[in-house]
């Protein structure tokens, strides 16, 4: 299918590459479809697009990235409504607020984008700890590897 999207332009893309977000996203309840999209020359960041309408993307990292002691508990309840039966299926994000200068950007950390693999099914799941922050610094050790210095 053909996409536009908000930081790539116009693409073409595998409809089995479509994440079901069958709740949305917080503040974006009616956006249902998205595209995990590589970011060229990038290899940590990506772009978390929506198929629906083309303004609506959000930058994302693999929070392990940055932050190799991050560690998250999936409820039952998420566990089922993503019918996850394997962990070796499941991708953790991380929403990146990206800031200038880039040192600065922040990770939302408390609210991780966790997606099925197996049957293109994602959530963003609130975690019920205060141990994490919703704008956790980018370690500065590995940003400068990321803006692809």
């Amino acid at each position: 299918m053909r996409l536009q999207t908000k930081y790539l332009g116009e693409m073409d893309v595998d409809q089995d590459k479509i994440l079901q977000f069958s709740s949305g996203l917080p503040g974006f309840t009616h956006e249902k479809q998205f595209v995990l999209l590589d970011m060229p020359g990038n290899p940590f960041f990506q772009v978390l697009q929506s198929a629906q309408t083309p303004e609506i993307a959000f930058i994302v990292v693999n929070p392990y990235h940055f932050y190799q002691d991050y560690v998250i508990d999936l409820d039952d309840n998420l566990i089922e409504s993503l019918d996850i039966n394997h962990g070796k299926d499941v991708i953790v994000l991380a929403i990146v607020t990206v800031k200038k200068p880039f040192d600065t950007s922040t990770l939302n950390l408390k609210a991780p984008i966790i997606v099925n693999l197996q049957n293109q099914q994602g959530k963003q799941y609130i975690l019920k700890t205060d141990v994490y922050p919703s704008k956790a610094a980018i370690a500065s050790t590995v940003s400068t590897q990321a803006k692809g210095e």
